[in-house]
């Protein structure tokens, strides 16, 4: 077997097959975490961003849906620019986690920084920096009080399984 030929095998094992394919189109935003690109549903890697229906509040207590601001804060910095995506994995849903990124820009960093999602530590730690800094300015999120967005869809799935138990 050749150097390059044995080259490719190598890497055809150590790669995952959809490491090399990037995925670039126009995206439609579904949640703070969430974009629809080719037909494909993508979250961003690495982060977490309130539901859409998830309701947050001010610093001074008025109620506001956290998960609608994150959507539109994500939509209004897309804009009409095409998106790549890197696939990273896919998670039991189907679900492709990828970095994706406009005009270099990695969307989850700045969706991080600007306080509209938070670090998925059980992802990865890359985006803890824009995270703390997002915190320290109290910028988004971090300018009032949230349930963080995995609590609250827990709590939610705890209590749709309690009405259907009451309900059978």
């Amino acid at each position: 077997m050749s150097r390059p030929t044995a080259a490719l095998l190598l890497a055809a094992l150590v790669l995952p097959a959809h490491a090399a394919e990037s995925i670039t189109g126009h995206a439609t935003v579904i949640d703070g975490d969430t974009i629809e690109l080719t037909g494909k549903r993508i979250d961003l890697h690495g982060i977490d961003a309130p539901e859409s229906a998830q309701t947050c509040e001010t610093a001074r207590g008025t109620s506001y849906r956290c998960g609608q601001a994150a959507a539109t804060a994500l939509r209004g910095r897309i804009g009409t620019a095409d998106v790549t995506c890197e696939p990273r994995g896919t998670d039991a849903r189907g679900h492709v986690s990828a970095v994706c990124r406009v005009g270099g820009e990695d969307l989850a960093a700045w969706m991080a920084a600007h306080g509209h999602a938070l670090a998925n530590r059980h992802q990865s730690q890359a985006y803890l920096p824009q995270e703390r800094r997002a915190w320290a300015t109290r910028r988004g999120l971090w300018a009032g009080t949230f349930e963080e967005p995995a609590d609250w869809r827990q709590a939610r799935h705890r209590a749709e399984a309690a009405a259907q138990a009451a309900a059978d």
